[in-house]
């Protein structure tokens, strides 16, 4: 489709809306122990929302005390303060998550920041921030928790939220943070199978959240996503179930897009 064409498509679309399904919550996590960063919004949150509804003990963790507070209260599940640029304090948050819980089977790593911005105008600082909050934070966080497993001889599952964008040649901070992390999961996933822990990955396409600027319930148009609009935080919250459960016992090491196929490389692609 030439430029004037899209423009023109554009200029005369009608709003674009999701109507999705769920499998009928059966349990499949119950008695399982997990930890979710980022879980006061956004995937965050409707991984929570999942993860307690198919019977597992949760606790959220995030910067915002006064979420954390509301949130923990709506849901009926634990909270605790976490700043995953303070690896300093990874120490004490786990031993108080394994204390609020009874232990920890689960962590997902969620908590993430975009900036949004172009290769020209990357500052240093804005650099920083993303690399310390999507990459350092979760690899020093993830290394705590996998010594307590070891220690404890804990066999779990780790989950990091990674993006469609670590799958393709990019020029942005973000993206460069998401490739990491992507091999991070295959690198963890085969050094500690034989140890009962298990490592996955989903990269969504782009998702109604506040990091995007899209809401579940308005105008999900998004001309960059194969099936032209923006995905629901749900969708990915249902793989995620699938994937903690025991069910998804034989996948680990998985890099899993839910993107309706966004970054196959398909020649005939537009």
């Amino acid at each position: 489709m030439s430029i004037i064409k899209r423009i023109k498509h554009f200029m005369r679309h009608k709003p674009v809306y999701a109507s999705i399904s769920y499998m009928n919550a059966s349990d499949k996590l119950k008695g399982k122990r997990i930890v979710v960063t980022g879980g006061t919004g956004g995937l965050g949150l409707a991984m929570a929302k999942r993860f307690v509804a198919e019977g597992a003990h949760v606790l959220i963790a995030a910067r915002d005390e006064k979420k954390l507070d509301k949130i923990s209260k709506e849901l009926h599940c634990a909270a605790l303060r976490l700043d995953v640029t303070q690896v300093e304090t990874f120490d004490a948050f786990l031993a108080d998550a394994v204390r609020m819980l009874g232990g920890i089977d689960c962590l997902v790593n969620n908590a993430g920041i975009s900036l949004h911005e172009y290769f020209e105008t990357v500052t240093p600082e804005g650099f920083d921030a993303q690399i310390s909050t999507n990459l350092r934070g979760p690899f020093f966080l993830t290394q705590k928790f996998v010594v307590y497993m070891l220690e404890n001889k804990v066999k779990g599952h780790i989950l990091f939220i990674s993006s469609e964008v670590g799958e393709t040649a990019d020029i942005r901070p973000y993206a460069m943070t998401k490739a990491a992390l992507n091999c991070l999961v295959q690198g963890l996933a085969y050094a500690y199978a034989k140890r009962g822990i298990r490592v996955n990955a989903i990269a969504p396409g782009i998702t109604a959240t506040a990091m995007t600027g899209y809401q579940s319930n308005g105008d999900l148009t998004v001309w960059s996503n194969v099936i032209g609009r923006a995905y629901l935080p749900e969708e990915v919250a249902e793989l995620a179930a699938f994937l903690l459960s025991d069910a998804a016992g034989c996948i680990s090491g998985q890099i899993i897009a839910s993107n309706n196929g966004s970054t196959v490389n398909a020649r005939w692609k537009m």
